[in-house]
């Protein structure tokens, strides 16, 4: 089986059932958005991601998702921040048509099949165990886009990666979307800080959140209680957080309140004194332009 489109990779699943069966807690969380990727849209069409990709692999997979589906609000949660990084990135492309993108913990997503543009280049990274399947899976890669293992929560990961760096530098856009909270909040801070030291100027980084009201919650998660994982780390007060960083700036604040309806909106604006800000929410931070 191979997919065609640009962006896309030829797909190969011998011995995939194996690496699967060694994905650890939080890695294992990789198939609730991917579910939701490839099947959400006959829940809400109207936030179809189009994702030709994540439909292939799930097929593929021959896996049971529909307990991920019945949990509807999570379904939602990733086709909302799916497109709001879809947009994000594509803008940022738009910008800066030359330059590299780099999924931090990508598990089986595929955001390069919307951001090729045939000029610029791409990084899937992840823990060693979900390369090895996501390997398995995206067997054959084209010129432009690599695989490498990562571990986030060890500094020094931008010089291994081999990104650009300093103020001479292309900008790099840096997704990392459902991995933050999972990480303890001095793991948070040293990958901001490894941003902040080290992206070039005009580079963004855009990231998911979750309030601290959900740290230790995961059990009362329907797609996350079981699979041992926990939330670890919440953001309130999102500016006073980001001024932390001096290298870096708030661009954009997205909360998923918006995908709720105006009644949520102005249930969260109520509840901010309470909860810091959104309970769940999309970052969008940048470096200073050269």
């Amino acid at each position: 089986m191979e997919l065609s489109s640009k962006g896309h990779f030829p797909l190969q699943l011998p011995g995939h059932h194996l690496a699967w069966q060694k994905l650890g807690a939080v890695p294992s969380t990789l198939l609730i958005p991917l579910a939701a990727r490839a099947r959400g849209a006959s829940l809400f069409p109207q936030l179809d991601p189009h994702d030709v990709c994540a439909n292939e692999v799930l097929e593929a997979l021959h896996t049971n998702v529909q307990t991920y589906l019945n949990d509807w609000m999570t379904v939602l949660n990733v086709l909302w921040r799916t497109q709001a990084i879809k947009r994000m990135g594509l803008d940022f492309f738009g910008r800066h048509p030359n330059s590299q993108g780099v999924n931090l913990g990508a598990g089986l997503s595929n955001y390069f099949q919307w951001f090729d543009n045939g000029r610029n280049r791409w990084l899937d990274a992840d823990l060693p165990e979900v390369m090895t399947l996501r390997q398995l899976i995206f067997h054959v890669l084209p010129p432009h886009c690599r695989h490498q293992t990562l571990n986030i929560a060890r500094p020094g990961w931008w010089r291994r990666l081999k990104l650009p760096r300093g103020k001479r530098g292309r900008p790099v856009l840096l997704i990392c979307e459902g991995v933050l909270m999972y990480l303890k909040p001095t793991q948070v801070h040293a990958v901001l800080q490894e941003i902040s030291d080290n992206a070039p100027p005009g580079s963004e980084f855009v990231f998911d959140f979750i309030s601290p009201v959900g740290i230790g919650t995961a059990c009362l998660h329907p797609s996350v209680k079981d699979t041992g994982a926990e939330f670890m780390w919440g953001m309130r007060h999102v500016p006073q957080f980001v001024q932390t960083f001096p290298g870096l700036e708030m661009l954009e604040q997205r909360s998923v309140s918006e995908a709720y309806g105006m009644a949520c909106c102005l249930t969260e604006l109520l509840t901010a004194p309470f909860t810091g800000g959104p309970l769940y929410g999309l970052i969008r931070l940048g470096t200073a332009p050269a």
